[in-house]
Order: C-alpha cells, then structure tokens, then sequence
C-alpha cells in the first residue's frame, strides 16, 4: 500500500492524470463540435435531383458548416424513399405518389411538378373527356408519371393504351405516343399527336420551350390548356397527389398564355427525413438548404425551386397526410434554439460529470496525503518501539540490525519529503526521533562491547588471564 501511495503521489503521475482530463475534455468538446454527417438517398438518376444534392453538398463543405451529406444514389424513387424507411439513409429524396416511407417527415420541396397538357386551339381539347379517342405524346416518360396519368384518366372514365395501334383510337381510350422533346411541333405537323402532356415544374424552362412547341403549331399562336376541374374531388381521391394553379400568362407571349389560371394536379419531389433525426439537426439542415441555394444554383438552376411547404397553423403541418419535421417547423417559424437550448442537457450533464470528478480526485488526493501522513506516523512509532528496545538488548547483531532499519526509515522519510511537503512540525518531530533512535543505540552498543579502550585491550588481557 506504501508502494502504491509513493507512486500515486508522484509528479510525473499527476500530471499524466491532468493531462488524460485536458484530453477528456478536449474530446468532449470534439464531440459537441465536430460536423454531423447526414446520409441522404437521392433518385430518380435521370433527375435533377442528384445534381441538386451534389451542389448542396459541395456548398457544405466549402462552408464549413457542421452538416456535411453523404450521397446513396438510386435509379427511382421507389427505392430512395425505401432506403429512408429501412433506415439506410436520414434523408431521402421522395415521391409521396410513388412511395410515402412510413417514418418520412417533409423538412423542404425540391420541385412541385403539375400536369401540363396542351394543344392547339384548333384542336377542340378543352377537358379530360375530349381526350378519349386522341393520341397524347409525351416525352421522358418515368413509371410515377405513368401510374399518376393512368389514375387520373380513370377518374374521368378513359383507358389509357401504351401499344402503337393502327386506325383511329377507340372513344374511351387515350392512346400514349413517346416523343422526343425536341420533335414535338413535328409529331404535331404530322398528325401523331393529337396533344401533349409533361408532368414538370411549370415555370421550368423545359416546360416554357415545350409550350413553345405547341405555339408553334397552333393557329394565331393560341393552345389550348387541359384543366383539372375537380381537383378537391381527385385529391380527396388520391392524397398523395397535390393541386397545382398554373397562373395566367406564366408562358408569356401574345396572346398571353394561358389566358387564365389553369387548374390542374401534379406530385411534388420532397426532401424527407426520418422521424427520428433529432429536432436540432433537421432545423439546422433546413437552415442550410436555404442559405445555401444561392450557392447550390452555381451549378445548378433547380436549386431556384427548392421551396418551403405551404401550411396555416403548426396544427396543420404536423397533422397533414404528409407531415412536416417538428425541426423545419423550428426554422420556418424562427424558433430555432440556441447553442445552450440545443447542448443544455449534455453540458450540464458534463458539468455534474466533471464536477464529480473533481470531487473524486480531490478525496484520493486528500485519501492519499492522509495515508502518506500515516506513514510518518508508523515511521514515528517505530523509531520509538527501536528506542524502547534497544535498551533491551545485549546482542551487538541484534544493536546492528536496529541501526539499518533505523537507516532505512530515515531513507523513507527523505523520499516522502522529496515527493510532497510535509508540515515543518512532522519533519521536526521524524527528526528528533530519528536522532533519538540513534543516540540509544549508540549508547547501547557501547554498553554491549564496552568502551572503545576496553574494545582495544580486550584481546591482549585475553591470554595474560590465561
């Protein structure tokens, strides 16, 4: 135990504990400070979202924020927002009309898209029902875009037909022609199509030059725009879907087109989280989508679309067929927390942990002093035992044997005081005793083997008695 209380007490050994707590407490402070890393799925591949999601991460890093994304890449979104509810990834891109994940929660929209279907005015195709019995084109043709067409023109009592067929389409059935994007006034001069549909952000540039097209073709440059009339009804019908308004003469031109808001239905691509990230990250996340926008449309124009979702109340927006994260709703409402809100349990957790560290250390510091201070004390009583003692003896071995161990509590008694600094009071009192024990001994051992004269003569007066 006297071993363990010297080498508890060293310098060397006190510092290394003060160092190992600086770097507990360094690596305390990393742990709060370092970047949180966000594994985010992104589809469909032939979007636009992988571009977006490439810019934004490029802009995290040049920034040096504390969020930084690390990209999964999917071909559909089907298997993105499968990645969000399996729990490969944190964020995923969705389609709410493709696969809602169970635990997905709505932090931004990356692009609302709405149906768009135009054609020449001369055409007579002012509704859904005027579409049986016509050839609609259309271009990048994803399977949510078909599943959504599909569901739509059943409402309105069509079939949709995917097989080229020859002669005249039947009155009930809309037959679905692919056509390059940049053929479309072509497919139109050459009577394959009878009507065009994109589902595609209306105010994309894309979705302008498509309308182009048909302008193009259409007497005194008048198309005619397709209207979802029961969009309420057709929401209520399909949940995941949305109600779009095109606003009148978004496309420009003369005469302005369309004419007046066109009422339609799209789906939207949202960026979600899990349900689980923690409120803090997703408002800081949701932060930086906007405060880097400006940075992510560097290199590329979709980030101009990235938007925040529409609600009234809190109520409404945690309640909503598709919910919005409790942390988005931090950021859009400006109750994001500050560094002490977000860290107040940790730190004081840390606090009450380095506190009773301290408590600790201080107690085997005072254990440890106090169990030194015991030693002086053993050292004390003995040396008063060896004085007691050696009063006693008669053997010079045994006399000598008392003066080394005498020697050696000495020895202990410097490397105590070499280590620590013992009050002058004990050093004083191991003193006296120290000398104490050496004069009676000293005095004893004369008694036993005589004065040195009588040592010197002792061996001649030997043979003369004899």
């Amino acid at each position: 135990m006297a071993a363990l209380t010297h080498f508890l007490m060293r310098r060397d050994v006190l510092l290394v504990a003060s160092a190992l707590l600086l770097c507990l407490g360094g690596a305390a402070a990393w742990y709060l400070l370092r970047p949180t890393t966000l594994t985010i799925a992104v589809a469909p591949k032939d979007g636009t979202e992988p571009g977006l999601i490439k810019a934004y991460a490029d802009a995290l890093d040049a920034s040096g924020e504390g969020i930084r994304l690390k990209i999964l890449s999917f071909d559909d979104v089907r298997e993105s927002a499968a990645a969000l509810q399996d729990g490969r990834a944190d964020l995923a891109v969705v389609r709410p009309d493709v696969l809602l994940p169970t635990n997905g929660l709505t932090l931004a929209i990356l692009r609302d898209q709405a149906m768009i279907v135009a054609s020449p005015e001369q055409g007579g195709i002012k509704s859904f029902a005027k579409l049986g019995g016509k050839r609609l084109g259309i271009g990048a043709q994803k399977d949510a875009d078909y599943w959504l067409l599909k569901n739509l023109l059943s409402y309105h009592g069509l079939a949709l037909e995917t097989a080229p067929a020859a002669g005249p389409v039947p009155a009930g059935t809309v037959q679905l022609v692919p056509v390059d994007e940049g053929a479309v006034a072509p497919a139109f001069k050459e009577k394959r199509i009878d009507a065009f549909l994109s589902i595609i952000a209306p105010s994309a540039p894309k979705a302008i030059a498509l309308v182009g097209a048909v302008r193009s073709v259409a007497k005194d440059g008048k198309v005619e725009f397709v209207a979802v009339e029961d969009d309420d009804a057709i929401i209520e019908r399909f949940p995941k879907l949305q109600a779009v308004t095109i606003p009148g003469g978004l496309f420009a031109g003369r005469p302005k087109l369309p004419a007046d808001d066109v009422k339609t239905v799209g789906a939207s691509y949202r960026l979600m989280a899990r349900g689980s990230l923690s409120r803090v990250i997703a408002a800081d996340f949701t932060q930086q989508l906007f405060e880097k926008r400006t940075a992510a449309a560097q290199q590329t124009d979709a980030a101009e679309y990235v938007l925040a979702p529409a609600y009234e109340t809190t109520v409404a927006a945690t309640s909503a067929r598709i919910p919005i994260h409790p942390g988005a709703i931090d950021y859009y409402e400006r109750e994001q927390h500050g560094f002490v809100e977000r860290y107040g349990d940790t730190l004081y957790l840390l606090g009450a942990l380095a506190g009773g560290l301290v408590s600790v250390l201080a107690w085997v510091r005072q254990r440890l002093t106090s169990l030194g201070r015991e030693r002086i004390d053993d050292v004390i009583d003995r040396l008063i035992a060896i004085t007691q003692e050696a009063r006693r003896l008669k053997d010079p071995q045994a006399i000598e044997a008392l003066t080394i161990e005498v020697d050696g509590l000495a020895a202990d008694v410097v490397r105590y005081a070499r280590e620590r600094e013992p009050e002058p009071s004990t050093l004083s009192a191991v003193s006296i005793a120290i000398e104490t024990a050496r004069a009676t001994i000293h005095d004893c051992r004369i008694a036993a083997v005589g004065s040195p004269r009588e040592r010197e003569e002792a061996p001649l007066s030997a043979p003369l008695a004899g």
